[in-house]
């Protein structure tokens, strides 16, 4: 998939970070935590930003977006609790 678009060294970075990442985080084993971080490593790399600490500080913003995204909106969490 990504092999051909990357060097050997840069790849290797690349899972380096993405490991990093996900040891961190309660679910990064899951394959759905993995993705949404490797998406946003590659896009990292592919700008040219390929250190380990770019690469790394990629996954950990590709972290705080999903534990954003899976907070529950105060409309969503008991609207209702708040009107009376």
């Amino acid at each position: 998939m990504i092999e051909g678009t990357f060097d050997s060294r840069t790849l290797a970075r690349m899972n380096l970070a993405l490991d990093r990442v996900c040891q961190t985080v309660v679910d990064g084993q899951a394959h759905s935590v993995r993705k949404q971080v490797a998406r946003r490593i590659i896009k990292c790399a592919r700008s040219g930003k390929t250190t380990v600490e770019e690469l790394t500080n990629a996954g950990e913003r590709a972290v705080i977006r999903l534990s954003r995204s899976q907070r529950p909106r105060l409309s969503d969490a008991g609207a209702t609790s708040l009107a009376t």
